[in-house]
């Protein structure tokens, strides 16, 4: 007579079966993050690093009111695409919780103060540069396969959506880091966003190799205009010309590296996203995005709070909803929500070959 299963394998077969159901209504929403302090959502909590927002007033604006390792007043830009693909945000990989049915929603892999190099942010010690994150990716295909099966995760990996944002680092926390850095000694401007472009090339193409299909790149804001830069490096209020023009030599060569990488290809894989244009239309007039300034931090001291950490100690701003920037380097929720509408629906000045709309709508009906 044959032994009655377990209920720990019966426990088993039927959380297989809800997988299963369930993957076809998830899996087209699985949202994979890349990148940087822009759209890491908590990983350097985990690190030993001086590379992180996990103290207050980080998060003063988050639905907890607690900080989370975002680095922003409240959400970020992969928590407002989750919210305008109508999903959770996906947890940071390193988290704990991400177990079980929360990995099919999706995971992110950004780590703050990494860039396309591996000497980018040396001096933040133990970060997840993205080598290292793009194996996580290989090892989180594996973690997932174990829940569902092997086909099922190429399928889930497939019909992803993926956003990556890399660059802003690799100029000001290595080329312009310090005077006459390696690297600047190394390369002219010009030579150094080729050097660049070509090792993000390397990058995205691992990605599409480890079957991404639907990769949501962005380029770098005006460097010259954050807090920072205007405080360290900007001449009465105006922006530092340095940084601006290598905002203006990176974005462009990106734009064409993804559509050549496209044309190679055969398909759309990969949508750039004009961060910098999206950045310039309250930058230069605040006003019009209910901004009362595009130039002050909300948080932080010196000229425009533009120096040093975000603390306890710092000036904090009362109403963080008309500052265009949270801290010295990353905008608050208000401009992330600016960021966000734009990539879902802002036309081909912002978004090349169409936007993110335009994509979830042509992928639902595939």
């Amino acid at each position: 007579m044959a032994t009655p299963p377990s209920l720990a394998t019966l426990y088993s077969i039927i959380l297989g079966l809800f997988l299963a159901c369930n993957i076809r209504r998830i899996e087209g929403r699985a949202f994979l993050v890349f990148g940087d302090s822009l759209v890491d959502s908590g990983n350097n909590n985990y690190l030993a690093t001086t590379a992180r927002a996990d103290s207050p007033p980080y998060g003063i604006d988050y639905p907890s009111r607690r900080p989370t390792g975002r680095f922003s007043n409240g959400l970020n830009i992969p928590d407002i695409i989750s919210e305008n693909m109508g999903n959770e945000p996906p947890l940071p990989y390193l988290s704990p919780e991400l177990t079980g049915k929360r990995l099919l929603v999706g995971a992110n892999f950004a780590s703050a103060g990494v860039g396309i190099l591996n000497d980018t942010g040396i001096q933040f010690a133990n970060i997840i540069r993205i080598a290292l994150q793009l194996e996580y990716f290989q090892q989180y295909q594996q973690r997932v396969s174990a829940l569902i099966g092997a086909d099922k995760t190429k399928q889930l990996v497939d019909q992803a959506l993926v956003l990556i944002t890399l660059g802003g680092n690799d100029f000001v926390n290595n080329y312009y880091l310090v005077p006459y850095s390696a690297r600047s000694r190394q390369y002219s401007l010009p030579d150094y966003v080729k050097f660049l472009i070509s090792e993000y090339q390397k990058v995205l193409m691992k990605l599409y190799d480890l079957g991404a299909r639907r990769v949501l790149v962005t380029g770098t804001g005006p460097m010259g205009c954050v807090p920072a830069e205007l405080a360290q490096r900007g001449r009465n209020g105006q922006c530092a010309v340095e940084l601006q023009r290598a905002s203006a030599l990176f974005n462009p060569q990106l734009s064409q590296i993804l559509q050549k990488l496209n044309s190679k290809i055969g398909k759309n894989v990969f949508i750039g996203a004009n961060i910098q244009q999206m950045h310039n239309d309250f930058i230069s007039n605040p006003g019009a995005y209910g901004f009362v300034t595009s130039k002050i931090a909300c948080c932080g001291q010196g000229p425009y709070n533009g120096l040093g950490l975000c603390t306890q100690l710092s000036n904090l701003c009362p109403n963080r909803g008309v500052y265009a920037f949270w801290d010295a380097f990353h905008p608050s929720e208000k401009a992330n929500k600016l960021i966000v509408k734009q990539i879902m629906t802002g036309t081909t000045q912002y978004m090349t070959p169409m936007n993110l709309s335009t994509i979830l709508a042509m992928d639902s009906e595939a």
